[in-house]
């Protein structure tokens, strides 16, 4: 039998006598439950409840010590077998690491000077079957970890930090978005024609109204329409989907933010593109400074400004953002790879358009929004064409859009940013895999 399967199979047979017990292994509550954070900072001899997992034990004779970890910390608690009752002894050596017990008892230091908990109360709270991964083979494999994020969560607090870092972030966003006026709003997920991106979308289909539906790879179109409608400044954080390839900043379900802003253009966009990373940067970090894969950047603006046609480029010829390490705007791209983008009234063939590229992470998109609903059918019309031809991820037709345009959509300035992208960057990881709690993964056993 496996390692693993014969340690389950002994936990099976834990859990069997617990029962024969007459005690429940799942109760549905621990009440006066106090946090391992707070409880650390009472007075030697006060009592005091917590609950948490059991993340060590160590025996020495007729005296148990275990570690007692909750989500605010971790503190040592001390089992003597006279000061238990009969059913809580017989309990305590059932017990494993992994499992969940509540305890009650007195704090006291042991002459090892190690804060602990006297326990003369015992409640078990979740008996686990399966054992940690340090017991019997660690977390060390990367896919595994991904796989199995509960664990590594468990496992690895750098990786719970990562993940705290990210929910600060988007708070971070809100906060500058709604202090600037910014109205949060929600658009479609499902759409009946997919927009906004040159990408290739995921299909599903309704079975009630008997339609295909996409899943949006970006809610542009819906936000311009709130233009339309009259909000002036509307933002959305939210997932967006690509049918495409899965690379260390590429995963097919993302986070995102777009927001658009009537009477702006891309220079304000710029603008207020420094403002807003400069207030996460600093809420979350506490500086302007950072080191990103071995680079120190410093993100004081203004930040540098780039043409596209003096880019650095890779072999076949498209935009190098690697070699790009400090904030940098990238600006001035070609019309023909830009259909939703306003152009350059100095030049016709390129687009009033930036991406923000900071370490040699390409952070977003932005311009000035092309409001000529003629002109906008007109390139609908060549994308139509060419997805005719066999591109799959040129930009469909979409009528309705053009006909809101028609009533009139102000000068406006878009951006989005890729949420993912900036926790890379905040988080020093190299990979979008680690800022994604669970992201799209292979089956097991190979597959298709």
């Amino acid at each position: 039998m496996e390692p693993l399967e014969n340690l389950r199979k002994i936990r099976i047979e834990k859990l069997e006598k617990i029962r024969k017990l007459g005690v429940d292994p799942y109760p549905s509550k621990f009440e006066s439950r106090e946090e391992i954070g707070e409880v650390r900072k009472k007075k030697l001899g006060t009592t005091v409840r917590i609950a948490g997992r059991i993340m060590a034990w160590r025996e020495h004779g007729k005296i148990v010590f275990a570690d007692l970890k909750d989500e605010s910390g971790q503190i040592q608690v001390v089992f003597k077998e006279d000061k238990l009752s009969a059913l809580s002894s017989q309990l305590l050596a059932l017990l494993d690491i992994g499992d969940f017990i509540g305890v009650e008892g007195k704090l006291f230091k042991t002459d090892a000077g190690e804060l602990s908990i006297e326990v003369k109360d015992l409640v078990l709270l979740s008996k686990s079957l399966r054992p940690l991964p340090s017991q019997w083979y660690g977390l060390k494999d990367v896919e595994e970890r991904y796989r199995k994020r509960y664990l590594d969560l468990l496992m690895n607090p750098e990786v719970k930090k990562v993940f705290e870092t990210r929910s600060q972030i988007i708070t971070a966003m809100r906060e500058f978005l709604d202090q600037k006026g910014f109205l949060e709003v929600e658009t479609p997920t499902l759409q009946p024609i997919y927009g906004g991106a040159t990408a290739r979308p995921f299909v599903t289909h309704h079975q009630a109204l008997d339609i295909d539906l996409y899943l949006r790879i970006a809610d542009e179109l819906y936000l311009k329409r709130l233009i339309v409608g009259g909000l002036e400044k509307v933002y959305e954080i939210c997932r967006d989907f690509r049918n495409e390839g899965i690379d260390r900043q590429h995963n097919p379900e993302f986070t995102q933010m777009e927001c658009y802003w009537a009477y702006a253009d891309y220079e304000e966009m710029m603008k207020l593109t420094e403002e807003m990373v400069c207030f996460i940067v600093k809420e979350v970090l506490g500086s302007l400074e950072l080191e990103y894969q071995g680079h120190k950047v410093n993100l004081k603006a203004p930040w540098k400004r780039l043409d596209f046609s003096e880019a650095p480029k890779d072999v076949d010829g498209d935009l190098d953002e690697t070699r790009i390490i400090e904030p940098t705007f990238v600006t001035s791209y070609p019309r023909k790879i830009s259909p939703l983008a306003k152009a350059s009234p100095d030049n016709p063939e390129v687009v009033e358009r930036f991406e923000p590229v900071i370490g040699g992470l390409e952070l977003g998109n932005a311009y000035s929004e092309l409001n000529d609903p003629l002109l906008q059918r007109e390139i609908f019309e060549k994308q139509a064409a060419a997805r005719a031809a066999g591109d799959e991820e040129a930009h469909p037709m979409d009528e309705d859009f053009v006909e809101a345009l028609e009533y009139g959509m102000p000068p406006t300035g878009g951006l989005g940013i890729g949420v993912d992208r900036l926790v890379m960057l905040l988080t020093n990881q190299r990979s979008i895999r680690d800022v994604i709690l669970f992201p799209t993964m292979r089956p097991e056993g190979g597959g298709r």
